[in-house]
Protein backbone atom coordinates (compact mmCIF):
# COMPACT_ATOMS: atom_id res chain seq x y z
CA UNK A 1 0.00 0.00 0.00
CA UNK A 2 1.59 3.22 -0.79
CA UNK A 3 1.63 6.26 1.21
CA UNK A 4 -0.63 8.22 -0.37
CA UNK A 5 -3.87 5.31 0.08
CA UNK A 6 -2.97 4.97 3.62
CA UNK A 7 -6.06 6.76 5.34
CA UNK A 8 -5.35 8.05 8.78
CA UNK A 9 -6.60 5.68 11.80
CA UNK A 10 -5.55 3.67 14.69
CA UNK A 11 -4.05 0.59 13.43
CA UNK A 12 -0.12 0.12 13.53
CA UNK A 13 0.81 -0.42 9.58
CA UNK A 14 4.36 -2.07 9.76
CA UNK A 15 6.94 -1.50 6.04
CA UNK A 16 10.33 -2.24 5.74
CA UNK A 17 12.97 -0.70 7.87
CA UNK A 18 14.72 -0.16 11.21
CA UNK A 19 13.52 3.16 11.51
CA UNK A 20 10.83 3.01 13.78
CA UNK A 21 10.72 -0.53 14.25
CA UNK A 22 9.60 -0.31 10.59
CA UNK A 23 6.04 1.29 11.85
CA UNK A 24 5.28 3.64 9.11
CA UNK A 25 1.94 4.70 10.25
CA UNK A 26 -1.33 3.99 11.44
CA UNK A 27 -4.60 3.18 8.96
CA UNK A 28 -7.56 3.34 9.31
CA UNK A 29 -7.65 0.81 6.04
CA UNK A 30 -9.04 -2.23 5.69
CA UNK A 31 -6.19 -4.64 5.62
CA UNK A 32 -5.13 -8.44 6.67
CA UNK A 33 -4.77 -7.96 10.31
CA UNK A 34 -1.90 -9.58 12.15
CA UNK A 35 -2.08 -11.39 15.33
CA UNK A 36 0.10 -9.91 18.43
CA UNK A 37 2.76 -12.10 19.69
CA UNK A 38 4.23 -12.23 15.93
CA UNK A 39 7.15 -11.94 14.04
CA UNK A 40 7.24 -10.12 10.92
CA UNK A 41 10.40 -10.28 8.45
CA UNK A 42 10.86 -7.57 6.13
CA UNK A 43 12.60 -7.09 2.64
CA UNK A 44 16.10 -7.03 4.03
CA UNK A 45 15.73 -10.02 6.37
CA UNK A 46 15.41 -7.91 9.65
CA UNK A 47 13.42 -9.79 12.11
CA UNK A 48 10.71 -8.34 14.91
CA UNK A 49 9.34 -9.32 17.42
CA UNK A 50 5.42 -7.60 17.52
CA UNK A 51 3.19 -7.81 20.98
CA UNK A 52 0.82 -5.97 18.75
CA UNK A 53 -1.92 -6.44 15.84
CA UNK A 54 -0.58 -4.64 13.03
CA UNK A 55 -1.00 -4.79 9.28
CA UNK A 56 1.78 -4.76 6.97
CA UNK A 57 2.72 -4.30 3.22
CA UNK A 58 3.61 -7.26 0.81
CA UNK A 59 7.57 -6.11 1.53
CA UNK A 60 7.00 -7.87 4.90
CA UNK A 61 6.51 -11.65 5.64
CA UNK A 62 4.51 -12.77 9.18
CA UNK A 63 5.68 -15.34 10.85
CA UNK A 64 2.97 -17.02 12.88
CA UNK A 65 4.25 -17.60 16.50
CA UNK A 66 1.39 -16.68 18.23
CA UNK A 67 0.69 -19.69 19.80
CA UNK A 68 3.92 -20.13 21.83
CA UNK A 69 4.74 -18.45 24.66
CA UNK A 70 5.65 -14.54 24.62
CA UNK A 71 9.13 -15.14 25.70
CA UNK A 72 9.90 -18.32 23.51
CA UNK A 73 8.44 -16.15 20.43
CA UNK A 74 10.72 -13.49 21.46
CA UNK A 75 13.65 -16.24 21.17
CA UNK A 76 12.18 -17.48 17.83
CA UNK A 77 12.67 -13.65 16.45
CA UNK A 78 16.22 -13.38 17.32
CA UNK A 79 17.15 -16.60 15.92
CA UNK A 80 15.29 -15.73 12.75
CA UNK A 81 16.82 -12.26 12.58
CA UNK A 82 20.21 -13.84 13.15
CA UNK A 83 19.81 -16.23 10.33
CA UNK A 84 18.11 -13.60 7.66
CA UNK A 85 19.92 -10.40 8.39
CA UNK A 86 23.30 -11.22 7.24
CA UNK A 87 23.24 -8.46 3.86
CA UNK A 88 21.99 -11.33 1.76
CA UNK A 89 19.06 -9.50 0.96
CA UNK A 90 18.39 -5.80 -0.31
CA UNK A 91 16.52 -3.51 -2.77
CA UNK A 92 18.17 -5.81 -5.32
CA UNK A 93 17.05 -8.65 -3.99
CA UNK A 94 13.98 -8.64 -1.19
CA UNK A 95 13.40 -11.09 1.59
CA UNK A 96 9.71 -12.66 0.28
CA UNK A 97 7.96 -15.46 2.63
CA UNK A 98 9.69 -18.21 0.39
CA UNK A 99 12.77 -17.30 1.35
CA UNK A 100 11.96 -18.53 5.15
CA UNK A 101 11.91 -22.02 3.61
CA UNK A 102 15.29 -22.00 3.30
CA UNK A 103 16.42 -20.19 6.45
CA UNK A 104 18.12 -22.62 8.87
CA UNK A 105 17.80 -20.89 12.72
CA UNK A 106 18.82 -23.12 15.75
CA UNK A 107 16.72 -23.65 18.57
CA UNK A 108 17.42 -25.78 21.66
CA UNK A 109 15.80 -28.99 21.51
CA UNK A 110 14.70 -31.55 24.47
CA UNK A 111 13.26 -34.93 23.43
CA UNK A 112 13.17 -34.25 19.86
CA UNK A 113 11.38 -31.10 19.84
CA UNK A 114 11.92 -27.73 20.33
CA UNK A 115 12.56 -26.30 23.79
CA UNK A 116 10.04 -23.55 24.29
CA UNK A 117 10.26 -23.33 28.14
CA UNK A 118 14.14 -22.89 28.16
CA UNK A 119 13.71 -20.18 25.07
CA UNK A 120 11.49 -18.50 27.40
CA UNK A 121 13.52 -18.82 30.86
CA UNK A 122 16.77 -17.99 28.71
CA UNK A 123 14.98 -15.07 27.62
CA UNK A 124 13.33 -14.07 30.42
CA UNK A 125 16.87 -14.05 32.26
CA UNK A 126 18.82 -12.11 29.37
CA UNK A 127 16.45 -9.86 29.92
CA UNK A 128 16.88 -9.43 33.61
CA UNK A 129 20.56 -9.17 33.16
CA UNK A 130 19.82 -6.25 30.61
CA UNK A 131 17.69 -4.28 32.93
CA UNK A 132 20.30 -4.99 36.25
CA UNK A 133 22.92 -3.32 33.89
CA UNK A 134 20.31 -0.24 32.64
CA UNK A 135 20.03 0.35 36.32
CA UNK A 136 23.39 0.39 37.09
CA UNK A 137 24.49 2.69 34.40
CA UNK A 138 22.15 5.30 35.70
CA UNK A 139 23.16 4.76 39.03
CA UNK A 140 26.55 5.60 38.06
CA UNK A 141 25.44 8.38 35.82
CA UNK A 142 23.52 10.03 38.24
CA UNK A 143 26.61 9.55 40.96
CA UNK A 144 29.04 11.02 38.54
CA UNK A 145 26.78 14.22 38.39
CA UNK A 146 26.33 14.46 41.99
CA UNK A 147 30.07 15.24 41.94
CA UNK A 148 30.11 17.44 39.40
CA UNK A 149 27.62 19.61 40.41
CA UNK A 150 29.21 19.09 44.61
CA UNK A 151 32.58 20.51 43.07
Amino acid sequence: MKSADRIPGKLIFVTAGEANEGISAYIGNHVEIFSKNTTTIDMFGSAKYRNYEYGADDHVAVVHTENLPKYASIFVTSAIHKAAHTGKFSYAKNFYAKDADELNISLPIKDGAPDYTFMATFTRAVQKLVIKNVVRYSEEKLASAKQIVAH
